[in-house]
């Protein structure tokens, strides 16, 4: 007996499972000026570009937690005054964040900053 036998063929009125169909998962409609659960959640975080975790990376530059948390801070601050890129000074390191994005572009250490010419910034802010 080598043939293949198929659920209709025993089942005549039963639906096979690679026919059936899922109903699709309803989203719920995101009410304008309330943003959704993750939308809040990418807001509260500092993201790192490829190139700024080379950088820290080679520079030996670690951000500690309580520093993150204080340029996320920092990142809220002139993201109110209208910011787009800003250089933020932590700890003596420099790093360019695009503001919008909530993303550190580059990190310089103290060493690098000695007469770098920083451009395409909009604001700068020194964090204590």
């Amino acid at each position: 007996m080598t043939e293949r036998i198929s659920i209709g063929q025993l089942y005549p009125n039963a639906v096979s499972p690679a026919t059936t169909r899922r109903t699709p998962v309803q989203q719920p409609a995101s009410t304008p000026g309330i943003p959704n659960f993750q939308q809040l959640l990418q807001d509260q975080f500092v993201r790192f570009s490829h190139h700024a975790e080379v950088r820290l990376q080679e520079r030996g530059i670690q951000l500690k937690p309580e520093q993150l948390d204080k340029l996320s801070q920092a990142i809220d601050k002139v993201a109110a005054k209208g910011a787009k890129d800003a250089l933020m000074i932590l700890g003596g390191n420099a790093l360019i964040v695009n503001v919008p994005n909530r993303t550190v572009v580059t990190a310089l250490d103290g060493n690098s900053m000695n007469e770098h010419v920083f451009t395409q910034i909009d604001s700068a802010i020194v964090i204590a």
